[in-house]
């Protein structure tokens, strides 16, 4: 079987008899019930297939679409002009670098359809294009644009350089509103949501399909697909890594699903990162490792963000929609794909927010721990190998002595304003990366215990204080009784009260009982 990994364009994929996910009834429904449209995902899920599919549609190639859904749901198959607009190509570095790009496309299609001496700016040139090809073809326009967000992406910490980008865009796609009565189809893809960036601000009638139940699994591969398309590819990675079948399932499916792009829908499986495992019929942090989240891992450090809270942060739909706020770094978190939705409180409209599956928790924490430690990533894999054998051999003073070395030699005013909470932070991070069960601030009848760590044969109950003392922090376990629902769990209970002292920067004490 061969995978089009890298490949976006859907003729290759056809014609060089790749596996294809048929995606097409779907598409097929798009574009025949609406007209303009925007759709939200994180990168490399798909988006420039499905516009390189959609252009394919669009210009009449029914060769193409031998065998899948759309050939028996299309009955008329016409050939209309097409605007294909790939933003993804170009590194934004300057405002020369987006005009670049305008210009060369529209130049491109001006070869094909002609230009007017009044059209002096790229909002003109733009009408102009899509007025004669209307007039030209006798068809009505389709426009696409692949990652319409790159430019400002890149941007993120110029404002100068940003605005800049936001006003040529704006400009630019303004011109579709003024265009409609020669527009057939319009489809805008990018990672962030257009709703609060101000682009479209004069493009008002665009219908975002980023959170529509309808279409939650046009990009990425649902589990159904999975089974159908990888069912061979599936039996073949078991039996490289000595595996049942059931037991290659249950990875995949740990490793890779648990994409949620609105609530009540199946999880959405990473395509990029199956594609690759089914291709080197080895399990790895592929999505991860394609994009090194340094602007995000920023955003949190400047907002000293609480890391426990990005684990299972609530946001409402207004929340997720915009990645401009000032003081919030999880929509453009969520955008990006590092979070997902886990679950939806109807009554209040918020979305329950948390990692989608191990690849990208896994990856995210071991990306993060650089950044709130003196520990390198080179040595990070060893460093968290014995945290493991620690905890799982009920050696909790061997845990204890190697969290304590995390704190030593950090640069403080590196790294943090927040002295306690990029403490919390740290412990957060190294607990996470164990891979064991943890859960952070566990709610009991009596109050929160700060993190509760189970294995096959321990259960360990841990109150961490800042600027009291080990003590306190035992005591706080036994007054509230923080142990007691685990004492007839079968498993030994292993409790520990720790001290974090700011003026020391470093955990000065802890009991163990």
């Amino acid at each position: 079987m061969l995978y089009p990994i890298g490949i976006q364009n859907f003729e290759k994929i056809r014609e060089g008899e790749y596996v294809y996910v048929d995606k097409t009834a779907t598409l097929y429904q798009l574009v025949t019930t609406g007209t303009y449209y925007f759709l939200s995902r994180p990168r490399r899920f798909g988006k420039s297939l499905l516009v390189s599919t959609l252009e394919a549609y669009f210009q009449g190639r029914k060769d193409l679409f031998n065998g899948l859904a759309i050939e028996n749901l299309e009955k008329d198959w016409q050939e209309y002009p097409v605007l294909h607009l790939d933003l993804n190509t170009q590194k934004y570095v300057s405002p020369q670098a987006l005009n670049n790009v305008l210009d060369v496309a529209l130049s491109s299609w001006e070869v094909i359809y002609g230009r007017e001496e009044k059209e002096v700016d790229y909002p003109l040139r733009f009408q102009g294009i899509i007025r004669r090809a209307k007039e030209k073809t006798g068809r009505n326009v389709v426009i696409l644009v692949d990652e319409y967000d790159k430019p400002m992406l890149q941007a993120i910490g110029n404002e100068e350089l940003q605005k800049e980008y936001r006003n040529t865009l704006k400009s630019f796609y303004g011109a579709l509103k003024s265009c409609d009565g020669y527009i057939k189809f319009a489809l805008l893809t990018g990672v962030t949501k257009f709703g609060k960036v101000s682009v479209f601000s004069d493009l008002n009638n665009l219908n975002d399909i980023s959170m529509d139940h309808r279409y939650y699994d046009l990009c990425g591969i649902s589990e159904a697909e999975l089974y159908q398309y990888f069912e061979e590819s599936i039996r073949g990675l078991a039996q490289a890594n000595g595996q049942t079948y059931e037991q290659a399932c249950a990875q995949l499916k740990q490793d890779y699903d648990g994409y949620h792009f609105t609530y009540d829908t199946p999880g959405i499986y990473n395509p990029f990162s199956l594609l690759n495992t089914f291709d080197k019929q080895r399990y790895g942090s592929y999505w991860f490792e394609t994009g090194t989240p340094t602007f995000l891992v920023e955003l949190l450090q400047k907002y000293d963000y609480n890391l426990e809270e990005m684990a299972s942060v609530q946001a409402d739909a207004d929340e997720l929609g915009s990645i401009f706020n000032d003081d919030n770094p999880i929509p453009m978190i969520y955008q990006s794909g590092y979070l997902t939705i886990k679950d939806y409180d109807k009554r209040f409209g918020l979305y329950k927010l948390g990692f989608p599956n191990r690849e990208v928790e896994d990856g995210f924490m071991k990306f993060l721990l650089p950044f709130y430690s003196t520990k390198k990533i080179t040595k990070s894999a060893f460093e968290v190998g014995q945290f493991v054998t620690d905890i799982e051999a009920g050696n909790a003073e061997g845990f204890m002595q190697r969290l304590q070395s995390f704190f030593a030699g950090t640069k403080f005013d590196q790294i943090a304003k927040d002295t306690e909470n990029w403490f919390q932070n740290v412990v957060f991070i190294v607990t996470s990366l164990c891979g064991l069960y943890i859960e952070a601030e566990h709610q009991t009848s009596n109050g929160r215990i700060d993190l509760l760590l189970k294995t096959d044969k321990y259960i360990y109950v841990m109150e961490l204080k800042y600027d009291g003392s080990a003590e306190d922090a035992l005591r706080q376990i036994d007054d509230k009784s923080y142990a007691l629902p685990w004492q007839q769990d079968g498993r030994s209970v292993i409790k520990v009260g720790a001290n974090f002292s700011s003026s020391l920067r470093r955990l000065d004490g802890w009991i163990i009982a």
